[in-house]
């Protein structure tokens, strides 16, 4: 031990004395790790992204003010509808184009895009006016896109002295408020101190509205030429609206194949559902309801799971249907085109917030197919911008006298086209010498509209599938062709089948103001003869769930009519099942045609009046009416006002006021068509 301290001791005495300690190293060598931990395993920092000056981006904002688009755009006719189906929007586009032929300019509008309290302003525009084409709908309401404006007249005050307007109303005369949205819009303008330029139009689709419209507009450009001192510019020659443009070289991904609004909403489905974005439901059910006779009644099944659509007993389903498409294949070969050829019509006005007439780019074929009306009969602007394409001077001049306000023109369009039922390609084949481009004829064509049907179900029982009931559509024309309605026969061909294909129907629900009592306990009366029974079938249905959930329901009692028992007795087993369960109270049928006279839902309504009366009068009963407009609803009108005066002992005048108060009051509601 002593040894090894002794050369421990002589080997330190004789090195000599080092530059860095231990203490040094070990201290050197943890500064060492540090920075070799510091520049390659630390987490690096997120890069700071370089801060530049802000530069605003103004979004593109619809205009709202259609005073300054007028000037901007040296407009000085404003032409706004209020449009359910179409038909105010063609009028309104109509007399837009047509103020060009005057030396004025126009444009048409939507009341739903702008801001409709400018109308005083509208005096800062030399030489201006406002006309209104408006459409009513249901029970004298106005349009959907016409609400807005309609409750800003309601309640506005402003003074427009100096206003210029007209207005075209669009009704029918069936129903109990003919025309009520554009006689309201007429009046209180003027009331509000504008000045009426011409008398208001009433155009009646009972009878012939496109007659009423040209004889209304032959009247109204003269008036408003005197009123301004303009003359017209004798320009009767074809104006084009939209110009073609062919995509030749496109990916297929970016061209509409039958969407409304969003491209590729079909295959990417996302809701809320509307008119723009509807619903591909899968038809579930299609059955044929009659047992017998010529006509096809059918009830079909929509399938809404996963859709979060909602809807209530009462409620219409809108379905968008699709042409036939041969009738689409046989204008192809009749005007020779390539169908299949992309092309989008693009507007040639660049201010007007309607780029295309539909959805572009797409094909002919789509656009004929899923965008055009080619199985109505065409409106005499049709006929009169196609004739200049007639090479034979015959065709070209019976074309232009049918687009006249000429008795002898009207005469003709009324027995050539419309009573003849003759379509765009029915004229196509009848006249050999007229050849248009089919670009100009896409133009033309007004949109094909959605159908709507009342719903045949309640949500309460079926939450995730709507019911229709339709009457499929087919008869011979005076030409002996085979007229087609467009929806029922396709919907007629959705079948359900094994094989793993299944349709569906584009849809959406509308709502609607008819319906059941807040009151389960208060009897309801329902009349709904035909396909009119469709919304009674969700009605029972409802007050089946109601007893169920033990409420207090009232007495259900159900007017039908058909032509014969064994026939047309729609849902016979359900409603009898009803009857025997005590859901329906009573279950009255009038079978019209299996007996020598014809007995009708009214003469049953007139037989059992003491207790009918008993129940309005007293019991606070609710009636409904659905179906046909133009005779059946008039009918039950009268056979009401009959027990009115005959059990209640109420005169004429004292019935009539009776049933519109109880009208008023919500206990008397229609949902009936023409």
């Amino acid at each position: 031990m002593e040894d090894g301290e002794s050369q421990l001791l002589s080997d330190e005495e004789q090195t000599p004395e080092p530059f860095l300690s231990s203490l040094d190293i070990f201290l050197f060598s943890l500064i060492a790790g540090l920075l070799i931990y510091w520049f390659f395993f630390r987490k690096k920092p997120e890069p700071v992204p370089e801060i530049k000056p802000f530069t605003p981006v103004t979004p593109q904002i619809r205009e709202t003010s259609f005073i300054e688009k007028m000037k901007k755009t040296n407009r000085n006719i404003v032409v706004f509808y209020g449009s359910q189906t179409g038909t105010a929007e063609e009028f309104a586009n109509r007399l837009a184009k047509d103020a060009q032929r005057y030396g004025m300019k126009g444009m048409a509008a939507d009341p739903e895009e702008y801001d409709m309290s400018e109308l005083s302003r509208l005096k800062e525009i030399p030489n201006s006016m406002a006309v209104f084409c408006m459409a009513t709908y249901g029970e004298g309401d106005p349009t959907d896109n016409a609400q807005e404006f309609y409750d800003w007249m309601q309640g506005t005050d402003d003074d427009l002295e100096g206003v210029n307007f007209a207005v075209f109303a669009l009704g029918n005369k069936t129903y109990e408020h003919f025309n009520a949205t554009g006689k309201y819009t007429d009046k209180r303008l003027a009331e509000l101190g504008g000045n009426r330029v011409f008398d208001l139009g009433l155009g009646d689709d009972d009878s012939n509205l496109e007659d009423d419209f040209i004889s209304w507009k032959e009247q109204f450009w003269p008036a408003v030429c005197e009123f301004f001192g303009v003359e017209a510019t004798g320009e009767d020659s074809s104006i084009r609206q939209f110009e073609l443009v062919v995509h030749n070289d496109i990916n297929m991904n970016e061209v509409y194949t039958g969407e409304m609004g969003r491209l590729k909403s079909f295959q990417t489905q996302k809701p809320p559902f509307d008119s723009k974005n509807p619903f591909l439901a899968t038809v579930t059910g299609n059955r044929r309801l009659n047992e017998g006779g010529n006509r096809h009644l059918m009830h079909i099944e929509l399938d809404i799971t996963d859709s979060k659509i909602r809807y209530d007993s009462g409620d219409h389903v809108a379905v968008y249907p699709t042409n036939d498409a041969a009738v689409v294949n046989r204008i192809g070969e009749r005007l020779g085109v390539d169908l299949d050829t992309v092309i989008s019509l693009k507007n040639l006005d660049e201010e007007s917030n309607k780029k295309h007439p539909f959805p572009c780019p797409t094909t002919y074929r789509t656009a004929l197919t899923h965008y055009l009306d080619i199985n109505n009969t065409p409106r005499t602007n049709v006929l009169y911008e196609l004739a200049q394409y007639a090479s034979d001077p015959q065709e070209q001049e019976n074309m232009r006298k049918m687009a006249s306000a000429s008795t002898e023109g009207k005469a003709l369009y009324q027995s050539w086209v419309l009573d003849s039922q003759r379509n765009i390609l029915a004229i196509l084949e009848d006249l050999p010498s007229l050849n248009p481009p089919i670009d100009h004829l896409c133009e033309l064509l007004p949109r094909l509209q959605a159908r709507y049907y009342s719903i045949a179900s309640s949500s309460k029982v079926y939450p995730t599938s709507i019911h229709i009931c339709a009457v499929v559509i087919e008869y011979a024309t005076k030409t002996e062709r085979v007229f087609k309605g467009v929806a029922t026969n396709w919907l007629k061909n959705k079948e359900v089948t094994d094989n793993g294909h299944k349709h569906t129907v584009p849809m959406y629900v509308r709502r609607s103001q008819f319906r059941l009592p807040f009151k389960p306990s208060n009897p309801v009366i329902m009349i709904g003869p035909g396909t009119g029974i469709a919304p009674f079938m969700g009605f029972i249905q409802e007050r089946a769930w109601q007893k169920e959930q033990g409420k207090e329901v009232g007495e259900t009692i159900l007017y039908f009519g058909c032509r014969h028992k064994n026939e047309d007795f729609l849902y016979r087993q359900e409603l009898e099942e009803f009857e025997r369960e005590g859901v329906l109270t009573q279950l009255n049928v009038a079978f019209s045609r299996d007996q020598e006279h014809k007995i009708y839902v009214q003469h049953l309504l007139k037989k059992n009046k003491e207790q009918l009366w008993k129940l309005i009068h007293s019991n606070n009963a609710h009636i409904y009416v659905c179906g046909d407009a133009r005779n059946m609803a008039r009918d039950v009108h009268t056979a009401f006002y009959d027990i009115a005066e005959e059990v209640g002992g109420l005169t004429h005048t004292q019935a009539v006021d009776y049933f519109k108060k109880l009208m008023t009051k919500g206990r008397y509601s229609q949902d009936v068509w023409s």
